[in-house]
């Protein structure tokens, strides 16, 4: 029987549904052949929400685009973790939540990267029976815990995971949807976590993105599902710093960040009152 999952751990349905249509796309940024049946039923139903919400029949489109951002998003940080996996010193991977991403499945990784999958028991429940028939391409290992508890970091380690190893954590779709507290807490503990001079990569939203009335539209979806957004930034390299890392933050749009998709204007740091969204990338000092 298929794991139940709760209002946040289906929000990874929804990312398994964005793939599966970027993958069927002509002009696709990647080819994702796993991503239509980790979506299963639920995933193409939230889509098709957010997607009615994004683009109304009849009037002009206000809030960003879902499927050109989630493309970029994607693509950008399928590109940083195969670029940190080339670094013969770089050992480990972490995904942190994992969801329902399939890279360690749709990609070969070099023999000596260990790569570990975090998330909550359904999530990681869901994941395994729907991949059943399939073996990953890399050195790999699940941890079925929540971000929140008091002690997941023991759980990690008793995986394997050493911290005196220089790693690579990715916190993609994460900082957004807990408290701004549980998002210094997290940032804290996997700082601690880190060797110096191992990689960090993190996707958040600014401040405004959470209360812009032009945003209503799609943070009602999320809310009406039960996970609203939470936290956001103006920021994020300030945010980081905080922990110990030393970050660049990109907007979709920007060069590297843009892959001839991102179908808006960026809008320059400086500007207030608008929605960013920020790819934050760096390391542990």
């Amino acid at each position: 029987m298929t794991p139940r999952l709760d209002a946040v751990e289906r929000t990874a349905l929804l990312t398994a549904a964005l793939r599966a249509a970027e993958t069927l796309r002509e002009d696709r940024l990647y080819t994702d052949p796993f991503a239509a049946a980790l979506a299963g039923d639920i995933g193409p139903e939230l889509l098709a929400e957010v997607r009615e919400a994004t683009f109304p029949p009849g009037r002009a489109r206000t809030l960003p685009s879902t499927p050109d951002y989630n493309a970029i998003r994607t693509r950008f940080f399928d590109d940083y973790l195969l670029r940190a996996a080339q670094d013969p010193g770089t050992t480990q991977i972490v995904l942190a939540p994992a969801g329902m991403d399939s890279r360690p499945y749709r990609f070969p990784w070099p023999e000596h990267v260990r790569w570990f999958e975090v998330d909550r028991p359904a999530v990681l429940a869901y994941k395994a029976d729907r991949l059943r028939r399939t073996a990953p391409r890399v050195h790999h290992r699940t941890v079925a815990v929540d971000l929140t508890s008091p002690d997941w970091e023991q759980d990690l380690v008793a995986a394997g995971y050493d911290p005196a190893v220089p790693s690579t954590w990715l916190l993609e779709g994460l900082l957004y949807y807990i408290p701004e507290a549980d998002a210094h807490r997290i940032l804290r503990r996997v700082a601690a976590l880190m060797a110096p001079g191992s990689r960090i990569a993190a996707d958040i939203v600014n401040a405004a993105a959470l209360t812009l009335p032009h945003m209503r539209g799609l943070l009602d979806v999320f809310a009406g599902w039960g996970c609203p957004w939470l936290f956001g930034t103006d920021e994020p390299e300030a945010l980081f710093a905080e922990y110990g890392y030393e970050v660049d933050a990109l907007q979709p749009g920007e060069e590297g960040a843009d892959f001839g998709r991102w179908p808006d204007p960026v809008p320059p740091r400086t500007e207030r009152d608008v929605r960013r969204v920020f790819f934050v990338h760096g390391r542990r000092r």
